[in-house]
């Protein structure tokens, strides 16, 4: 599987090990919300902050391919419902790894939410995509998220740490799940997970203390890296934002330093 690494360095930082992932897959689920009605420009906008990959749908490089700026990684994701569906938790496949291949993709993506009521579907998806992906030399990241009756919270320790550890069983090479509230919490869900783990994003924030505490956080923990969506592209500053998180999970830099990057950005 020597494709695999070679494919995992145009997502992860080779010298690091860590990663910044700025996932674009919401036209799917939600439509065009403000940051991705024009793809091409806001993937160049977050390959100009220093990410290291952008996820989305086919669309991403049918109509936000470019050919100017800065070499970023390119996620294809697999899984897709809409916030129509009487089930959005249900997720189903609407691409394959073969053909993510033969678009260029660099990695692909599945979603699966333990505890929905599909839930054995999802996780036979992603035993399947798995498969493929070693067949293929696909570097595969699982979003894994805690969505059902039984889960009082998609944050709770116990959930998050199952939810991970159902990704490196099943072949996983990335997990991202949300961030449990606090590093001492969040390195529970590292120690028993054997794969890099990268938090999620979730809502805009309505400031950017929160979520630049909460990747530190996780990262202090020993989380791989982040993958964040609507705080990075809806962002007032989105270029910056992107460098200050860049900053702290390549750089380790500490949440005043992130918050100096995007204040002082013009």
């Amino acid at each position: 599987m020597l494709g695999k690494p070679i494919r995992m360095e145009r997502i992860v930082n080779r010298e690091t090990g860590r990663s910044v992932v700025v996932p674009m897959d919401h036209g799917v689920t939600v439509g065009p919300i403000a940051g991705i009605e024009n793809m091409r420009e806001m993937v160049n906008a977050m390959a100009g902050g220093g990410a290291n990959a952008v996820l989305g749908h086919m669309g991403l490089p049918l109509h936000g391919h470019r050919r100017y700026g800065r070499d970023v990684g390119l996620i294809l994701h697999l899984s897709g419902s809409t916030v129509w569906s009487p089930d959005p938790n249900a997720k189903v496949l609407v691409n394959t790894v073969e053909n993510a291949l033969a678009n260029g993709a660099d990695g692909v993506s599945v979603h699966i939410n333990i505890g929905a009521a599909n839930e054995s579907e999802m996780l036979k998806d992603l035993g399947d995509v798995s498969v493929q992906c070693m067949r293929w030399g696909m570097p595969l990241l699982a979003m894994m998220y805690t969505r059902g009756d039984k889960f009082k919270s998609e944050t709770s320790v116990e959930g998050v740490k199952h939810a991970a550890r159902i990704a490196a069983e099943l072949g996983a090479d990335m997990v991202k799940v949300n961030y449990t509230g606090s590093a001492r919490t969040f390195a529970k869900v590292v120690e028993g997970c054997p794969i890099p783990i990268l938090i999620a994003g979730g809502e805009k924030a309505k400031n950017d203390a929160g979520i630049l505490k909460a990747v530190r956080g996780a990262m202090d923990a020993g989380a791989a890296g982040v993958s964040i969506g609507r705080n990075a592209f809806q962002h007032r500053k989105p270029v910056a934002f992107v460098r200050a998180v860049c900053a702290m999970v390549h750089e380790n830099a500490s949440v005043k330093e992130a918050a100096a990057i995007i204040r002082d950005a013009k």
